[in-house]
C-alpha cells in the first residue's frame, strides 16, 4: 500500500514514514501537490533494483560490430548454428 505525504510533513515526521517504509509499504513525497520521489523499504528497493536489472536496452544497428550484423542477416529462424 502507498500513502502520499507532502514533502514538509515527510522531513517532519520522518520516524514515523520510516516505520512505515519498514513494514513494505512505499510512501511518495509530493511538493506543490506532484510527486517528486518515494520512500521504501530495503526489500522493496532490492527488488526494483532486481527488475531494473531485467530492462531491456535498445541498441541501434550501427552501433554492432559488423561480424555480429553479418551472422544476423544469415541467420534463420528455429535453425542452430554451431
Amino acid at each position: 500500500m502507498n500513502e502520499s505525504v507532502p514533502a514538509s510533513e515527510f522531513s517532519r515526521n520522518f520516524g514515523r514514514y520510516k516505520d512505515l517504509a519498514t513494514a513494505e509499504r512505499v510512501v511518495e513525497v509530493s511538493s506543490n501537490g506532484r510527486p517528486i520521489g518515494a520512500f521504501l523499504s530495503q526489500a522493496e528497493y532490492e527488488r526494483y533494483l532486481r527488475l531494473k536489472g531485467r530492462e531491456t536496452r535498445n541498441v541501434k544497428i550501427d552501433d554492432l560490430p559488423e561480424d555480429l550484423i553479418r551472422d544476423l542477416e544469415r541467420a534463420e529462424y528455429g535453425v542452430v548454428s554451431r
